[in-house]
């Protein structure tokens, strides 16, 4: 890797770091090229990313961001998951964790907030962005169900009033 190809990776990863709600750390030693791609692409599904960067370049780009204490955490083979929802590469990185021992995660950052692997298992139990964007909507329109109901009601019930006498009338 040149000067230049240096320098914008670590304007990328400076750009990554400023933008992201997340980011978490791991170890990645021992995952094979498969296992790997398939941490990609349940990254990817679930609107996070991941990124195996040098830790030197790293800890440059870390330089003047919220996450910036995230630097102890990159030592030996580390790979970066982040996301803009906070609970989404968390989530992805603690389920392959569970499946494949050889990722470790060491830690991560939520905004300015430090994690550890513990923290970041926590965060991994709450629900997503959109399923409480789904459980929000799911609130307000129920009530607004129930209102149409209830004003309908009293008129089915009237008809039905109605229907009665004149059955009543006709026999």
């Amino acid at each position: 890797m040149n000067r230049a190809e240096k320098r914008e990776s670590v304007e990328t990863l400076n750009d990554v770091f400023k933008s992201t709600g997340v980011v978490v750390v791991a170890h990645y030693s021992g995952l094979t090229v498969a296992q790997m791609t398939s941490l990609r692409r349940q990254m990817t599904a679930a609107g996070a990313s991941l990124k195996v960067a040098k830790n030197r370049l790293a800890k440059i780009a870390l330089e003047g961001t919220d996450v910036a204490h995230i630097g102890t955490l990159l030592t030996g083979p580390t790979v970066l998951a982040y996301s803009e929802d906070p609970v989404a590469a968390s989530k992805v990185a603690v389920d392959f964790a569970k499946a494949n021992d050889k990722l470790v995660i060491l830690g991560g950052a939520l905004g300015a907030t430090s994690l550890n692997a513990d923290g970041v298992k926590a965060l991994a139990t709450l629900p997503s962005l959109d399923e409480l964007r789904a459980k929000i909507v799911g609130l307000v329109q129920a009530p607004a169900t129930k209102l149409a109901q209830l004003s309908t009601a009293p008129a089915a019930k009237l008809a039905r009033v109605f229907g009665a006498y004149a059955n009543k009338d006709a026999a």
